[in-house]
């Protein structure tokens, strides 16, 4: 199975219309949302074309396909709009005999780890700048964020194609991958 893996698109049309554009294109079977779908928060400025109306209905458009875990960002509230699960604080997948852990970042993430063995990985969103590396041998893994990039990184997504994650721009140009 192939799966798109992004985060914080945080309300904006602009950059969600382009992810789903790159969901056709990549011809992925399912989208992985980690979190902060509709909101922008406080403390980020208004992303490109913030529009949550159309993202709701974007997104609608492919709820069998999405699965999406709750940010930090997204309440109760969202839920009522979105016709997909979005308020779970976690996600479990599987490949090979790795367990990735899925969550936004918020509550768990590298500094707060859940309970995890040796050889597994954490997947979070939060701090919109991609991320891979091994410590104390857990994988951290961060696709960036879709809307509101920082630390100059590019608005950007995660593929997990079998057992390789590439990390790709908007632009469907890959600028990092991995074995897991």
């Amino acid at each position: 199975m192939k799966w798109l893996i992004a985060s914080d698109i945080h309300g904006s049309s602009y950059y969600c219309e382009k992810l789903l554009g790159a969901f056709e294109k990549e011809n992925a079977d399912k989208i992985l949302l980690l979190g902060d779908i509709l909101y922008h928060g406080p403390r980020n400025d208004l992303p490109k074309d913030y529009a949550p109306k159309t993202v709701i209905a974007m997104l609608n458009n492919l709820k069998d396909k999405i699965m999406c875990v709750r940010g930090n960002c997204d309440t109760e509230v969202d839920q009522m709009v979105l016709e997909f699960p979005v308020l779970a604080d976690y996600a479990i997948l599987t490949v090979n005999d790795r367990l990735i852990y899925a969550t936004h970042g918020h509550k768990y993430g590298p500094d707060n780890l859940p309970p995890l063995q040796k050889g597994d990985a954490l997947l979070y969103g939060h701090i919109h700048v991609p991320k891979c590396y091994t410590e104390n041998g857990i994988l951290i893994l961060n696709p960036g964020s879709v809307s509101i990039p920082k630390e100059n990184s590019e608005h950007s997504y995660m593929l997990l194609d079998g057992n390789k994650l590439s990390w790709k721009n908007l632009d469907l140009e890959e600028y990092n991958s991995f074995e897991l």
